[in-house]
């Protein structure tokens, strides 16, 4: 049995992993993931407030202190992945994340559970990007990756509402503490079946001068990031989106309650199958554009209108005068909008990086995403304060659209043929030095 595991774990991309097999693999891996993730996030929500008792200010500051934690690790994480194993940081990931659930439900004062939640926001830092970068590589199918993140992020959406309803109901039934911890050795064991059966062929990791190699792969990527005009626009579309996206799911449930959501026990059942609702949105969202996303146009086009409708539909959300409006307007945002608006930038950056960066480039989105969330949650308390909640979703309505004018007007290909060959050249490692002029 060891033999037969050993030899699938050296088996080529050809032998066995290959094409469709591995993408299952893949998205089933993503799927019970999400499943563990979100329906943890759930438990471990409730459990902070209803069994450690923490208070207001105690959720913030450990909110803040977790996108801190991932802030700083971001891009060394993903140097690392790029620089030693992109199987071995998903691996590292799951480690951490299963240690970081199990100390939470071990948990039960502030200090505790807020080095935990710093631990998870770390864990999640070596997976981001990592996971394509790997998929990219190992598939070694370029025409078939757009296809594929745009499954894999339906699977996951799926995947987050198989979690809230499955983990949410054993929550119920059992002791909450003992189903948070028992979600963390799922996830550890999710990383060992990861490590077993999983494998990497089409990396080639830095062996010796590591720390001077992983300085070259981050500097090669911010270099890339900068002029490439693209994926700079990408970026501050992330941090745009992310930090309008982040802010709305904090304070939503305000309005919701304030236009007729039922309180208690009907008032949770509302909410959770509004939720639901959000990912089958979502997911029918996703599959209407995954074949009108292949070229550089239909990307633009799509973010174009996912900005405007998150800018339409937040607005609107924020001006609804009853339940019916405000819950149209909610899921045209949640699960038309942001699932669009985060699915094809991810598409867009893998499609216009090279696989020695790519870990770090994704590594750029995420390090955006977590400073959008910091920023427009602070900019989003002092509007509030002054304008109140109609002015809050205002300001996240203007953020989407000014998603949409950033991709409309600076994400344009102008580039000449000779530019283009020389920036395919650089992308390929053959130039050392970025081209003189770049395109978007």
């Amino acid at each position: 049995m060891p033999s037969h595991f050993c030899a699938r774990f050296r088996a080529a991309p050809g032998d066995g992993f290959a094409g469709d097999n591995l993408i299952h693999k893949f998205l089933r891996w993503s799927f019970v993931r999400s499943v563990l993730h979100n329906g943890w996030w759930l438990l471990a929500s409730l459990y902070m407030v209803a069994n450690a008792g923490l208070s207001p200010s105690e959720l913030l500051i450990i909110a803040a202190a977790q996108g801190l934690a991932a802030v700083v690790f971001e891009l060394p994480a993903g140097a690392f992945a790029d620089t030693v194993s992109r199987k071995l940081a998903i691996v590292i990931s799951h480690a951490l994340m299963g240690v970081a659930m199990i100390a939470t439900g071990l948990s039960s004062s502030f200090l505790p559970l807020m080095l935990a939640q710093m631990l998870y926001g770390i864990s999640w830092t070596f997976s981001s990007g990592s996971d394509i970068a790997w998929i990219t590589d190992e598939l070694d199918q370029p025409e078939k990756m757009d296809h594929v993140l745009s499954r894999q992020a339906r699977w996951q959406l799926a995947g987050s509402g198989t979690g809230l309803v499955v983990l949410g109901v054993l929550g119920t039934l059992i002791n909450r503490p003992v189903v948070i911890v028992g979600v963390g050795v799922a996830m550890l064991i999710l990383g060992a079946l990861f490590a077993l059966f999983f494998p990497e062929r089409n990396f080639t990791p830095i062996r010796t001068q590591r720390w001077r190699g992983s300085y070259r792969i981050l500097k090669r990527g911010v270099t890339l990031a900068v002029c490439d005009r693209t994926i700079l626009a990408l970026v501050f579309v992330t941090l745009l989106v992310n930090g309008a996206g982040d802010s709305f799911a904090r304070i939503y449930p305000v309005k919701l309650v304030d236009v007729g959501l039922p309180d208690g026990s009907e008032g949770t059942l509302w909410f959770t199958a509004i939720s639901i609702m959000g990912f089958i949105t979502g997911i029918f969202a996703l599959r209407g554009i995954e074949n009108r996303i292949r070229s550089e146009s239909g990307a633009r086009r799509a973010m174009v209108i996912a900005g405007i409708a998150g800018a339409i539909s937040l607005g609107l959300f924020g001006l609804a005068p009853n339940l019916s409006i405000a819950v149209v307007a909610l899921l045209v945002a949640s699960g038309v909008a942001g699932p669009i608006a985060r699915t094809v930038t991810t598409i867009w950056v893998n499609r216009r990086t090279s696989s020695d960066v790519r870990a770090t480039m994704h590594s750029f989105l995420a390090q955006a995403e977590y400073v959008g969330e910091i920023a427009t949650a602070s900019i989003l308390a002092a509007f509030a304060g002054l304008s109140g909640s109609v002015g809050a979703y205002a300001l996240t309505a203007a953020l989407f659209g000014a998603s949409a004018l950033v991709v409309l007007f600076a994400v344009r290909d102008n580039r000449t043929a000779k530019e283009r060959i020389i920036y395919t050249q650089y992308k390929e490692g053959r130039l050392t030095a970025p081209p003189g002029r770049s395109g978007g």
